[in-house]
């Protein structure tokens, strides 16, 4: 089964620094249908104003994947971690047991970005910090593991899940086609350009719930770039 989203349908919340969208139930935003899927409880699109972002605050036991759509972000934590992390690329927090992080956009524009959380299959872990560079040329036509908790996606970051979040450009009628093990699902969304999964049309920035379904081909209608996420 292949279920749409439509990105005017998410939750959303607005202030004078920050526009989101969420794709499951999170903060305020309350929708019993939508309350994730799988260990993925949160699928956050936002966009963070020059010289603002989010004061230090506190994460437990979750593996929070942050993926630069446009512009950049600043992390720094109370591990004395800090990286400035560019539009294409990843970081990775393992909350573990515990830590106190903020994130500010410090560039000259506004940046964009999606938030993902994934429960991990471990807890009280130590909480660490990585990012890495993913350029986009190395992920045309293929899609390639970002961060990755399965066994042989060892050029992925690490996370504490059987999980996988993987990154693909397409040009304008490219193909991809992904194979789902026996009882596994994804969601999948397209950062950019109208796609269609399976023949079932989309929109940038939808969200795609994806089950029962042994394989999926995921086809560029224009010029796209999709993020899926491989689920237990």
């Amino acid at each position: 089964m292949i279920e749409i989203r439509p990105f005017e349908t998410l939750g959303r919340f607005e202030n004078d620094w920050l526009s989101a969208r969420y794709h499951f139930s999170f903060a305020g935003y309350h929708d019993p249908a939508r309350r994730g899927v799988g260990p993925l409880l949160v699928w956050n699109d936002d966009r963070i104003q020059p010289g603002t972002g989010f004061d230090r605050h506190g994460h437990r036991d979750m593996e929070i994947i942050t993926y630069i759509r446009r512009g950049a972000i600043t992390h720094e934590d109370h591990l004395g971690n800090r990286g400035r992390t560019e539009a294409g690329d990843v970081q990775v927090m393992s909350a573990g047991k515990g830590i106190q992080h903020a994130e500010f956009n410090r560039e000259d524009e506004a940046t964009e970005l999606f938030q993902i959380w994934i429960e991990p299959n471990r807890r009280d872990l130590e909480p660490r910090w990585e990012q890495r560079r993913f350029p986009k040329a190395e992920r045309g036509g293929a899609l390639v593991p970002l961060a990755s908790g399965r066994a042989g996606d060892d050029d992925a970051l690490p996370i504490h899940q059987d999980a996988a979040i993987l990154g693909a450009t397409l040009t304008a009628g490219q193909t991809v086609t992904h194979l789902l093990g026996a009882g596994r699902r994804a969601y999948l969304i397209s950062a950019r350009g109208r796609i269609a999964v399976n023949g079932t049309p989309a929109g940038a920035r939808d969200g795609i719930v994806i089950t029962g379904e042994p394989e999926i081909t995921i086809a560029a209608v224009e010029e796209s770039e999709i993020l899926l996420a491989d689920l237990p």
